[in-house]
């Protein structure tokens, strides 16, 4: 049986995007800057179908139209940016097109990287998948570089594979963490939970400090090389399977 090709009107499409009111969008298909398949659509309330490749066949003042949802992104999140959309200072959204603030429903990260930490920040509009990946039963694992203030010890890597390490502040120690030691002040470790400044508080459980952090890899999906910081680019569906295998 064929899916049933979901569709909706012009006006509620192109302002869902982001491209202004439905009053605004009116004014778009009166100048007739609305085309789609090559043809220009002068119908404010045509019904239009929402596929894949609809950002090949409709073009808005001469431009390709945006991805509709569900959309999700790959971002190279760099220093002194934010992840949220109320925290004070520059936002991971203010490096994406300005009319995408506006889009509904809006897009969020899926977790967060702090202002101080950098690397593999995953955005989307798309709730079931975005609460897939968060879910405690998916056990996605997040890996992280950090670079620390004093030299590790030795026993760190079987004090955070233990299962047993507490945070200052919490009733329930952490799941158990592959830490592998990349030089005396550096170590790359893998977690599957998601607590507020983990990988932070974890070192400072065993008395250091991270100076630097990095996330190169959520679930079996590395930050891609070629992904300058600052950088973005849409997430394939083969990329997205690959965050649960």
């Amino acid at each position: 049986m064929t899916a049933k090709v979901p569709m909706a009107r012009l006006d509620r499409l192109l302002a869902n995007l982001g491209y202004g009111s439905r009053r605004e969008v009116g004014g778009l298909v009166a100048r007739r800057q609305v085309m789609l398949d090559g043809e220009i659509v002068k119908d404010v309330g045509a019904k239009i179908p929402i596929v894949a490749d609809l950002p090949e066949r409709m073009k808005i003042v001469g431009k390709p139209i945006d991805p509709p949802a569900p959309l999700t992104l790959i971002m190279h999140k760099p220093l002194d940016v934010v992840c949220s959309h109320r925290e004070a200072g520059r936002s991971v959204y203010e490096l994406l097109p300005q009319r995408w603030r506006a889009r509904t429903p809006a897009l969020s990260s899926i977790g967060r990287l702090d202002k101080d930490t950098t690397g593999l920040l995953l955005i989307t509009d798309d709730g079931p998948f975005l609460h897939r990946v968060i879910s405690p039963r998916a056990n996605v694992a997040k890996r992280y570089v950090a670079t620390l203030d004093r030299p590790l010890e030795g026993g760190e890597v079987e004090a955070f594979a233990a299962g047993t390490l507490m945070l200052e502040s919490e009733t329930e120690p952490l799941a158990p963490a592959l830490l592998e030691p990349l030089g005396p002040n550096a170590a790359r470790l893998t977690i599957t939970e998601g607590r507020y400044h983990q990988v932070r508080r974890m070192f400072a459980a065993v008395g250091n400090h991270v100076t630097a952090l990095h996330r190169d890899r959520i679930g079996n999906l590395d930050l891609p090389a070629d992904l300058q910081a600052g950088a973005w680019r849409i997430l394939t569906a083969n990329e997205q399977l690959s965050l649960f295998a």
